[in-house]
């Protein structure tokens, strides 16, 4: 039997979730609606913010239009991770529970990748969109005020960063659904992954000023290393800080990709080797 082309696999999916999302439009028009009314209100807090500061911590480089590219690449690492990963890691738990595993299983096709993708969240893209805006604005601000140059090589490295991050963000997504499997039903997923995550909204200079803080910037940046997922990419195109303090992080940022999709691979594998099937 011939292997399943992949990329057709999931193709078929993304067409099936459309389909899907097309069949109640007024649910997903809804949800595209609240989706931007998050990130509007968010832009605005920071807005009001910055009527009272120059910048967010002495010396850290977040100016206004710094921050708001960094605000720009967190809507759309948050985009492509809810509208590829997030339903399909909720729903892994039910697999579980129904026995409906044992289908996927059977299946002549790598099964993290069948357990991964079978749904597309389409309203969550336009988020993405609206932060890929506000990434090119505030890049466009920086070139006029700041005379920052940005070509085709910045942009390039800021697209394989942002890649690097989302593997980040799968990777312990990933790690946090296969728990699912030891612990009969994981419904406290979302929860976690809300607290976890929380920290790498912020540049991670905020967390280098006390004890607790260190702590915080040890543990999310060499532990679980999502403070790099937002703050590489972002770097690239702001440039807030001077570029030898920046390389140790873009390096880091590929070495942190790698490790945590093989993390996140072997506690998937290691996981389904205590599955137990619904026929058993």
């Amino acid at each position: 039997m011939h292997s399943p082309s992949y990329l057709k696999v999931f193709l078929t999916f993304a067409r099936n979730s459309l389909v899907r999302d097309m069949s109640f439009r007024l649910n997903f028009i809804l949800q595209c609606l609240s989706s931007l009314s998050w990130a509007m209100m968010n832009f605005l807090l920071f807005k009001i913010i910055y009527q009272h500061t120059e910048s967010i911590g002495n010396g850290t480089g977040w100016f206004e239009n710094e921050f708001f590219v960094f605000l720009g690449t967190i809507w759309i690492i948050n985009s492509f991770i809810q509208t590829f990963f997030m339903l399909n890691a909720e729903e892994f738990s039910e697999l579980i529970r129904t026995g409906n595993l044992d289908f996927a299983l059977l299946k002549p096709i790598d099964t993290q990748f069948l357990v991964s993708f079978p749904k597309v969240n389409w309203a969550q893209i336009p988020n993405g969109l609206l932060g890929l805006g506000l990434v090119i604005y505030s890049v466009g601000q920086l070139m006029t005020t700041r005379g920052i140059s940005i070509g085709p090589w910045e942009i390039f490295l800021y697209g394989f960063f942002l890649l690097c991050g989302v593997a980040v963000m799968y990777s312990v997504m990933i790690i946090l659904a296969s728990t699912s499997i030891w612990l009969g039903r994981n419904q406290n997923l979302y929860t976690f992954w809300f607290y976890i995550t929380n920290f790498y909204r912020y540049p991670m200079e905020i967390y280098q000023r006390s004890g607790i803080g260190m702590a915080l910037w040890g543990t999310f940046t060499f532990v679980v290393p999502i403070l790099v997922v937002s703050n590489v990419p972002a770097r690239v195109l702001a440039q807030p800080l001077e570029r030898g303090w920046f390389h140790w992080q873009s390096a880091y940022a590929i070495v942190a990709a790698v490790g945590s999709v093989m993390a996140s691979r072997w506690v998937f594998k290691k996981a389904l080797l205590s599955y137990r099937s619904a026929s058993s």
